[in-house]
């Protein structure tokens, strides 16, 4: 009998360990469940991680480099600060230079969202370069 309760145990154990390890793998949302930008990061996920990268919910869409970088893959938002109404006009217009993101994908509170969360979380890790009358990205008011 006690061969049994070692064998479930050890089963157990693994199971445990097992779980643990996949976790620290997964990035997912790093936002409070009661923070304000939670939806637009939940809809920014299930939207935009396919083809852009933001570590704050841990999308991984936008290629490393240029060599190897896919017609689908778009900027890096861990790097490119932006504003409300510039990603609103990205979500209308399909982006900015003619690459192929669908125009519309969300609309209406669903896109002012995203565009809220991007304009919060977009950019933080660019690097500060001091510049005379600007403020961050550039927007018109």
């Amino acid at each position: 009998m006690a061969r049994p309760a070692q064998i479930a145990k050890t089963v157990a154990v693994s199971a445990f360990v097992a779980l643990a390890i996949s976790a620290c793998g997964s990035q997912g949302i790093k936002l409070a469940k009661s923070s304000s930008y939670r939806t637009g990061a939940e809809l920014f996920v299930t939207h935009c991680s396919g083809c852009h990268t933001l570590s704050i919910v841990g999308a991984d869409g936008s290629a490393s480099s240029v060599q190897g970088r896919l017609r689908t893959q778009a900027p890096n938002f861990n790097f490119r600060p932006e504003c409300v109404q510039n990603v609103l006009y990205a979500i209308r217009n399909g982006g900015f230079s003619g690459q192929i993101m669908p125009q519309d994908i969300v609309v209406g509170p669903a896109a002012t969202a995203i565009a809220q969360f991007l304009a919060k979380y977009a950019g933080l890790q660019a690097p500060h370069t001091p510049t005379i009358g600007s403020s961050g990205a550039s927007c018109s008011s």
